[in-house]
């Protein structure tokens, strides 16, 4: 098991290798498996991306995200209306995200998604849009997802597809269906293994609503 120094280190060197990170000041503080990130970004991607490469490492059982964003002295931010605009290009230039199906909302920089899709990884689409443009300063995403596929959800094919995954030690994690909603328990070694777990599990046929209960627990 990594000691608090170890976990910090490895850390460390996961956001450094980013090449979006590698100029960033971003402080990193890890106790019994939960990794605080501290400092300054001026890009609300940059955020995501310092607390995806923190998750990726093995150990991390969660991530409290304290990064402040500052767009500088020289910067003019622009207004809620012209971040708006971007962002309802940005999601009409996305194929796959379906046309006229996402409402965006802007206040003070931050933007809130919302609207009904079938498919999750269209959500996952919508998000990506905009978490890379300039002025955004934080993301609401509150898209529901209303499958129009109404066949039985198999929890075999869920687990096989666990299975085909390098990453997942599946052995550890328990796949359950209800109507429309699957729960996985169980333990992995990170929170990148729980998130791809959750990733994995919502490309099922069918699947509107999904519960992780993994737990991230360190290996021996």
């Amino acid at each position: 098991m990594k000691t608090n120094a170890e976990l910090q280190k490895d850390v460390q060197d996961a956001i450094q290798y980013e090449p979006l990170l590698k100029a960033a000041e971003i402080g990193v503080t890890a106790k019994d498996g939960i990794v605080t990130l501290t400092g300054t970004v001026n890009s609300y991607a940059k955020k995501t991306e310092a607390e995806n490469a923190a998750k990726s490492v093995k150990g991390v059982k969660a991530v409290v995200e304290k990064i402040e964003l500052t767009f500088g002295r020289d910067w003019t931010q622009r207004d809620d209306n012209e971040i708006a605009i971007e962002a309802v290009t940005a999601l009409k230039w996305n194929w796959r995200v379906p046309a006229d199906k996402v409402k965006v909302k802007v206040e003070n920089g931050w933007v809130t998604l919302d609207g009904e899709l079938s498919w999750h990884y269209q959500k996952e689409a919508a998000e990506d849009s905009i978490k890379r443009l300039l002025d955004v300063t934080g993301l609401t995403n509150k898209i529901t997802i209303r499958s129009e596929i109404h066949d039985q959800i198999e929890a075999a094919d869920i687990v096989g597809a666990l299975e085909r995954n390098w990453s997942i030690h599946n052995e550890d994690i328990t796949v359950s269906v209800s109507k429309n909603c699957v729960t996985l328990t169980g333990t992995v070694t990170s929170t990148y293994e729980k998130d791809e777990a959750s990733r994995i599990a919502w490309k099922a046929p069918g699947v509107c609503a999904l519960k992780n209960n993994l737990v991230v627990e360190q290996a021996e």
